[in-house]
């Protein structure tokens, strides 16, 4: 059977049907960047009326700031929290959603729903919650005798924003992993019953592994939302205390920027913590890719 090539007889056409994300991706992508970095060798005055040449003296500052330096480490920690703990999860809630058999749509609508929830609404949701003072968890907390109070304990305030954020982001991966489990031959699975494999060894050894680019793909996902979009969360509920415990990179180039008017040390940290996750996403296609099936 011969197969016969799609030509475009119109040269501008094809140009014409990528413009839009052309330009999408321009304006929103690679201005706001372009102008981050421009910034970054700036020195403004608070009400943006002057700017000084300062070249790298704003990067400088910041690699010699502790609390910056601490941000990194709370970052890195938040980020690693988020994306293994809402990945775990969904998986496993998408391999029994997979299993269902009568009422499974209705199952599988209602873990998909929270996505819909924007970030800062989660926020201000598990914010409620737990709120010290008239929260239905933290009252339950303080039946069992157990001190709630986000608001002055590091640990507590940490635990929260990681919990809320992996709560939003379980239902996109949920639905990712479902859509893999579905992919996964029948068969593969009753060949290994019939072998006298467990239910484990079923997932371990043929399951997991063909889920491979499924992960691959999310573990990349979730980095970049645990790094930016994760903002509202923490704004909501800690806005970064107490004592910097809940400050990440995200957070305090805002806080740095929008309430200390730092212009310059804002936009270094922006450009510096879009390094971070180009420099991730590279090291993961790089290295962590080797090990997918597809």
């Amino acid at each position: 059977m011969i197969q016969q090539r799609v030509v475009f007889n119109n040269k501008v056409l094809p140009y014409l049907l990528i413009a839009p994300q052309v330009i999408i991706t321009l304006v929103f992508f690679f201005w706001p960047a372009s102008q981050a970095l421009y910034q970054s060798v700036l020195q403004e005055d608070p009400f943006g009326l002057a700017s000084t040449f300062v070249g790298l003296d704003n990067f400088i500052d910041i690699f010699t700031d502790e609390i910056y330096l601490n941000s990194l480490l709370t970052t890195g920690f938040f980020s690693i929290s988020v994306t293994f703990s809402s990945m775990i999860v969904s998986l496993l809630l998408a391999v029994m959603a997979n299993r269902v058999l009568w009422g499974g749509a209705i199952y599988k609508t209602l873990l998909i729903w929270p996505y819909a929830v924007a970030t800062m609404i989660a926020g201000v949701l598990w914010f409620f919650l737990f709120n010290s003072t008239a929260g239905i968890i933290a009252y339950f907390l303080r039946v069992m005798e157990y001190d709630w109070n986000h608001a002055l304990n590091t640990g507590q305030a940490m635990f929260l924003v990681i919990f809320a954020s992996a709560w939003r982001q379980i239902s996109y991966n949920f639905i990712f992993f479902l859509a893999g489990l579905h992919s996964i031959p029948p068969s593969l699975i009753e060949a290994s019953a019939i072998d006298g494999a467990s239910p484990f060894k079923r997932f371990w050894t043929i399951v997991f592994p063909l889920l491979s680019p499924t992960s691959f793909f999310l573990i990349v996902v979730n980095v970049v939302y645990s790094f930016f979009e994760t903002f509202g969360v923490v704004h909501a509920i800690t806005g970064g205390g107490p004592d910097y415990a809940t400050n990440i990179l995200v957070f305090k180039v805002y806080h740095d920027g929008v309430l200390g008017l730092d212009i310059g040390s804002s936009a270094a940290q922006s450009v510096i913590l879009m390094s971070i996750v180009i420099f991730l996403t590279v090291i993961q296609f790089r290295y962590i890719e080797r090990k997918v099936h597809y």
